[in-house]
């Protein structure tokens, strides 16, 4: 089983080369004053699933993770339930969870692991949870048949027949979810991390904006910072990690477009990288002093 690697956007942002680096601590994120009151809008199957499951994630959480193994698997050319797959994807691919169902495969029937198009985890500001798509043709009675079953992390989800979602906790109908970050989600990625506020770390003398939220995406060799548009410090934030060796090693040739507010890179080692977004190491999303 190969991989198939693009060239996207670093090579439409080629003019623009540089290198770059990682950083730490997330920092609280400051109060929005254009934050809406109002309710989440019904989810969207049609948008990129980064985008669709900003409707179902409490908006107290603080960070966002979804891993899109449908897009994984085309990397591959691999089909659900493929031999071979899950080594190769652990090994090389820009995975930000391995599968919440992996290890309670051999206790469910009539449905499996192989069965979860994408999957997305959020946390912070007491909300922890997750949010399970499940593939067209999957049987949603066996799913809830496992759920009232309690097998491992579905005990006591909500499952969605009609649209095909498993979630660990139903969202308050007048939570207006992360919607209001949706102009931060790229399109459809192997994955997608999202989070909001910014990240404690040095800003290197550099004269940095304040950062609300940031988004990466993950996919083809790529990894995309997205940190919003009207932005004049992306050339400075891409170069925040010059000086510091491992996010140096994972992210190389970066290049700023701040007319769009992304920082694209190409990722030597996809699998490292994404760990960083998750660990909080990435430096161009440091707070502004």
């Amino acid at each position: 089983m190969s991989r198939r690697w693009g060239s996207g956007l670093v090579a439409a942002l080629a003019v623009m080369a540089t290198a770059c680096g990682g950083s730490n601590q997330a920092a609280p994120p400051e109060p929005d004053p254009s934050t809406s009151s109002t309710p989440a809008p019904p989810y969207d199957a049609s948008l990129p699933p980064a985008r669709a499951v900003l409707s179902l994630v409490p908006h107290e959480a603080t960070t966002l993770s979804l891993t899109d193994f449908d897009e994984v698997r085309a990397q591959y050319g691999a089909e659900p339930g493929d031999a071979g797959f899950w080594k190769e994807a652990v090994r090389h691919s820009p995975l930000l969870s391995t599968g919440l169902l992996r290890p309670y495969g051999d206790r469910l029937q009539g449905f499996g692991p192989d069965d979860v198009a994408w999957e997305a985890r959020y946390a912070g500001g007491g909300s922890d949870g997750w949010v399970l798509a499940l593939r067209p043709g999957t049987d949603m009675a066996a799913v809830r048949r496992a759920v009232a079953a309690g097998i491992g992390p579905l005990a006591g989800a909500t499952v969605d027949a009609a649209d095909h979602l498993v979630t660990s906790a139903r969202l308050d109908p007048s939570d207006p979810g992360w919607t209001d970050l949706a102009d931060l989600v790229g399109p459809r990625a192997e994955a997608t991390y999202v989070a909001r506020g910014c990240l404690a770390g040095d800003t290197g003398d550099q004269r940095l904006q304040p950062l609300r939220a940031y988004a990466v995406s993950f996919g083809q060799g790529l990894a995309t910072a997205y940190l919003g548009g009207g932005r004049d410090d992306l050339f400075a934030r891409m170069r925040l990690g010059a000086t510091l060796p491992a996010f140096a090693a994972d992210y190389t040739h970066g290049a700023a477009d701040p007319s769009s507010g992304r920082i694209g890179f190409t990722m030597t080692d996809p699998v490292d990288a994404a760990q960083q977004a998750l660990r909080g190491r990435l430096p161009f999303a440091v707070c502004a002093e």
